[in-house]
């Protein structure tokens, strides 16, 4: 009798196992770092950090892998995941993927469909230029990087977004920035450009007219939320503790963790 008062007054204290809150069942991110193109060295860095990034916050698993087998909803044999297994994908990419059409159509059926996320880190957007449904899904295509590896000055447009209202709203940075071709104000929210007044806009490889150099972006593409920047040319940008907090942020929102508003609008004035 007096073990079954204990074991009341235990329950009292500390509710039933089924009041007591469900522990958060962990996201799960595929990352990828299939190359066809230029070789980045920082590749397996970038894609170790989004690990580390995800064990350390408790958020997320992360699977990296350097093919796109698992991109697709179909089943595959071997325990091997899907598609339906992943929350959302990373991609430090080049060159035209191996992936077929079906893979390429759960792609972005599992981004604009199912509502799930999508982060690009730096050359992301230098690949499947054979594929223009990419290119508008991210947001644009890398078009050279005149200035190459510098100390690029930044712009941070949006302080109120989750990914960038840790930063001041200028700041240096040494690492590559692209120029970005067929991309639009009219499609993504941008976050971050380069301060054009302070950049050589008589290199022979600046293409863009109308100096408005995106650097990092957010869109909507259909129920789903893709996050692009530069940053990840050089391993030690990626060190930086800013930027590992912008692609925490980036993944906890492309994940739907947190909410930021990737509304399209005009480069500001000043």
């Amino acid at each position: 009798m007096k073990l079954l008062g204990i074991i009341g007054i235990w329950v009292l204290l500390v509710g039933s196992p089924a009041t007591l809150p469900a522990q958060q069942t962990k996201k799960k991110v595929l990352a990828i770092g299939e190359v066809k193109g230029f070789q980045h060295d920082s590749v397996s860095h970038a894609l170790a950090t989004i690990w580390k990034l995800g064990q350390e916050s408790k958020l997320w698993d992360t699977y990296i892998r350097t093919d796109s087998q698992l991109i697709t909803k179909k089943k595959l044999g071997s325990n091997a995941k899907n598609l339906d297994y992943f929350d959302a994908i990373v991609f430090y990419t080049t060159g035209e993927l191996d992936m077929d059409e079906s893979q390429k159509a759960d792609f972005l059926s599992f981004i604009h469909d199912d509502g799930k996320g999508f982060v690009g880190i730096h050359s992301a957007n230098d690949t499947f230029y054979k594929w223009p449904e990419y290119g508008k899904m991210i947001g644009g295509y890398f078009d050279a990087h005149p200035w190459n590896q510098f100390q690029a000055p930044i712009i941070v447009e949006d302080r109120d977004f989750p990914a960038t209202r840790h930063f001041p709203k200028e700041f240096v940075i040494h690492d590559e920035i692209y120029q970005v071709k067929d991309y639009s104000r009219g499609d993504v929210r941008v976050l971050m450009r380069l301060d054009e007044n302070k950049i050589d806009l008589n290199n022979k490889n600046v293409h863009r007219k109308d100096k408005d150099f995106a650097v990092t972006w957010v869109k909507n593409y259909g129920k789903g939320r893709v996050f692009y920047s530069s940053f990840g040319h050089r391993e030690d940008a990626l060190d930086r503790q800013d930027v590992q907090k912008m692609y925490l942020e980036a993944v906890k929102w492309a994940l739907g963790l947190t909410q930021g508003d990737a509304t399209p609008r005009p480069k500001p004035e000043k």
